[in-house]
């Protein structure tokens, strides 16, 4: 039987991107299915202690655990390069394929591709992080020529309440960075209930929606050589013609 297996890195207190994952593949398996290993993060802040969980030694031990499973993509499932600057996760990817021969991506640079291909250049960012983190994440995407026009945040330091925020919460936040018009809005967080509100979001306003497990999904899809489209029900992301593998 011939399967593509994607390894995804997962923050250990995250409870949201494993059943999200799951329910984006639903209709893939058994022929692609989504395999997890946990590293700590229990704190996202600017704290030292809080950016040492994102020290790449313990991803890159979790990715060898993974590969005992013959992963076929390998992709760090969280946001953290948003604050800490993207070529941390450009070196992340690279020393995983050194250590595991696997290709690899990670959830901010799946994002960065789709907001590039689709030449977004205003964005709304919506996010549960405290205010100096979202500051750092409206900063590294200025330097890369995009502009947040609108953003909310819920001024948590997380990670696992993020995961209690409820989905009509998340939708009032998308619909209030809306108003700005944006070229597309981002769900930036892998623990927010961000997936399942986004096709009818997408109808109601009329703008494409980039969830953070969604664009993991959809890179993973396409270095594993499996059309990202036959997912088309979950978003724009999914459709649109400039994002096909």
């Amino acid at each position: 039987m011939d399967r593509t297996l994607i390894g995804m890195l997962t923050p250990s207190s995250n409870t949201v991107l494993e059943p999200c994952t799951a329910a984006l593949l639903h209709d893939l398996a058994p022929a692609v299915t989504a395999h997890f290993q946990r590293f700590t993060v229990k704190e996202i802040s600017l704290r030292e202690a809080a950016l040492a969980q994102f020290d790449p030694a313990p991803l890159l031990e979790a990715a060898r655990l993974l590969n005992d499973a013959r992963m076929n993509v390998i992709a760090w499932n969280g946001t953290s390069a948003s604050w800490l600057g993207f070529e941390s996760d450009r070196r992340l990817c690279a020393a995983i394929l050194d250590a595991t021969g696997v290709p690899a991506t990670t959830s901010v640079l799946a994002l960065n591709e789709a907001l590039e291909r689709t030449a977004v250049t205003r964005l709304g960012l919506v996010t549960p992080y405290l205010d100096d983190i979202q500051a750092a994440i409206v900063d590294n995407y200025a330097g890369a020529g995009i502009e947040v026009v609108a953003e909310r945040h819920l001024n948590d330091r997380g990670n696992f309440s993020f995961s209690e925020y409820d989905e009509d919460t998340l939708a009032g936040m998308v619909r209030e960075v809306a108003r700005a018009e944006p070229d597309a809005i981002t769900i930036l967080c892998t623990n927010l209930r961000g997936a399942r509100i986004v096709p009818e979001l997408e109808r109601e306003l009329g703008i494409p929606i980039y969830d953070s497990v969604s664009v993991t999904v959809w890179k993973t899809l396409a270095l594993g050589g499996v059309d990202p489209s036959r997912l088309a029900d979950w978003g724009r992301l999914f459709r649109d013609p400039r994002l096909a593998a």
